[in-house]
């Protein structure tokens, strides 16, 4: 008797994503319906998912830190770290500035006057956000899901384990515990994410038509095409010329963690896949994985940079003020540091665009020219970070000879199989 195939995960998820679309169009007509009926699910998958996060990156990032053994490899894989992730954002700004400014974004575009409601939240300067991330409280940090704060608490912990040697290792143990105990919880998650995936994007079409969207179908195919080509040429560049792999082994195995992005809009929530793939399908060893991954879930924005560059230009251009040269170099530093601050969750760049406005004279009213879609650009931009963390970790894991390259090159070696 033949057995029947088990679909696999991925393509369980691009099922559910596909009905999610096809449903949201039939009630276009009545939103309300597929709001009140068919987003619940959705906040069910993301409230689980958020369950996970906190305990998830604190016990990662502390095992990941005491898992190195050496206090001086902690700074060499974090220098490469950040590096990695300052230049790609850098790119990814340059690449969305480029594109708005070859395809003139803004042209065509009539402001209506009843459009300009939004008012954005007050963006944290680059002092602050610095001053920030040492938690006065830990604790609270902890409740509150400060995720730069945890960041650094976790970091901090993990490097006294690490010097206190055999007496750090019952601690170490029970946070060891903690994080495999959070990956079987989110696997168990992962199990509904067909379902949480149909219930989070089916509202989104039935609210946001395509009687919404045609006035800025060019502002979001030029942010989908630099969201591409960004992951094509950096990351792609990436994996072919400095970590020497296959690029197209590299992105089938990374489609997990890019579909759960692209659809929960949350870099964070996406983390738990992310480590997965990273350790299980692409071999890179648990301790650069649980530093890397944790870490660029928060500070790497690639996509969201993107945004930022192709949003900053189309809403001067319909307010009529051309950038400078030295205005767009200003948007690409702000962008690039601003990066720092920004936590993975759903909307956060809608902060760090105001920032950019405000660094470049730009009226911050006109956020509400993209507010009404965020989410659409959200969803692109949030699963272009996450393959940018996941590259990350690769090449950082094969410059410390930390990648075991008959995982990543075994086209068995994935888990949702």
């Amino acid at each position: 008797m033949k057995t029947k195939k088990k679909i696999s995960l991925p393509i369980q998820i691009l099922i559910g994503l596909v009905a999610g679309v096809v449903v949201g169009i039939m009630f276009q007509g009545n939103p309300d319906i597929a709001t009140k009926f068919i987003k619940p699910i959705g906040t069910i998958f993301l409230n689980l998912i958020k369950l996970v996060i906190v305990p998830l990156v604190f016990s990662s990032l502390i095992v990941g830190v005491a898992d190195l053994k050496d206090a001086k490899q902690i700074g060499k894989i974090g220098l490469k770290t950040f590096v990695y992730f300052f230049v790609t954002t850098a790119f990814a700004i340059i690449i969305g500035l480029t594109l708005a400014n070859l395809l003139n974004v803004g042209s065509g575009f009539t402001l209506p006057s009843d459009q300009l409601a939004f008012e954005a939240k007050e963006a944290p300067s680059f002092i602050d956000t610095l001053v920030g991330i040492i938690p006065s409280n830990p604790l609270n940090a902890l409740v509150q899901g400060q995720m730069l704060q945890i960041i650094v608490f976790a970091l901090i912990i993990g490097a006294g384990l690490l010097y206190t040697g055999e007496k750090g290792e019952f601690v170490f143990k029970v946070f060891d515990g903690l994080q495999e105990a959070m990956i079987h919880i989110t696997n168990g998650i992962m199990k509904v994410a067909p379902y949480g995936v149909f219930g989070l994007i089916a509202p989104v079409i039935a609210v946001n038509g395509p009687q919404v969207l045609l006035p800025l179908l060019k502002v979001i195919g030029l942010v989908y095409l630099g969201c591409f080509l960004h992951a094509l040429i950096v990351y792609g560049g990436s994996i072919a010329l400095i970590a020497k792999l296959p690029v197209a082994t590299f992105f089938k195995k990374v489609f997990s963690p890019w579909a759960v992005a692209f659809t929960t809009s949350s870099s964070a929530g996406t983390l738990p896949i992310a480590l997965d793939v990273a350790e299980n399908d692409l071999g890179v060893s648990k301790p650069i994985a649980s530093f890397v991954l944790p870490l660029g879930s928060t500070i790497n924005m690639d996509g969201t940079a993107i945004y930022q560059g192709v949003c900053a230009l189309f809403i001067a251009s319909v307010y009529g003020l051309d950038l400078s040269l030295g205005q767009q170099v200003t948007i690409v530093l702000t962008t690039v540091l601003a990066s720092v601050g920004t936590a993975g969750v759903p909307g956060a760049g809608m902060i760090m665009l105001a920032m950019v406005l405000q660094s470049v004279g730009i009226p911050v009213e006109g956020i509400a020219l993209v507010a009404g879609v965020d989410r659409i650009f959200d969803m692109v931009r949030t699963s272009v970070n996450v393959l940018g963390d996941i590259t990350c970790s690769v090449v950082v894991a094969k410059s410390e000879g930390q990648l075991d390259e008959q995982v990543f090159l075994n086209p068995q070696t994935t888990s949702r199989q």
